[in-house]
């Protein structure tokens, strides 16, 4: 993944809830960018276009994000270390979170804590029965 660091700070605004900067990713060469950030909801159709249009490592991240050690190790395997500690600190690994920031993927380490935030309310929204697909 080779994008520059102000996309990458982007990208982590736009998961952390910034409409306007995911549209603009999307619409300005970073669909996958933009349509992670409706993966992470559980979109169907974002998450079969990540997979179709080359971008698995992206999806391999979401699904790390939620608890999947198998799309860790994928990610590892294939050589995407820096995605496999996001997905681990997006999933509250701490030791991933400090890996990300001492080897310089600072935007990453951003990014992971938005995902974390985002899994944790989406979590919690699944937990309150008075939050019925808050999200959907």
């Amino acid at each position: 993944m080779k994008y520059p660091a102000k996309i990458l700070v982007a990208w982590a605004e736009a998961i952390g809830g910034n409409k306007k900067i995911r549209d603009w990713l999307i619409a300005n060469g970073y669909k996958e960018l933009g349509l992670f950030v409706f993966a992470i909801y559980h979109k169907e159709d974002a998450r079969d276009w990540l997979m179709k249009n080359g971008f698995p490592h992206l999806m391999a991240v979401i699904n790390g994000v939620e608890g999947n050690k198998q799309a860790i190790a994928w990610l590892e395997n294939f050589g995407y270390t820096p995605l496999a500690k996001m997905a681990l600190a997006g999933d509250g690994d701490e030791s991933a979170f400090q890996w990300l920031k001492y080897n310089g993927h600072h935007e990453l380490a951003m990014a992971a804590k938005r995902l974390e935030a985002v899994k944790d309310d989406i979590q919690r929204d699944n937990d309150d029965p008075h939050s019925i697909n808050k999200h959907g």
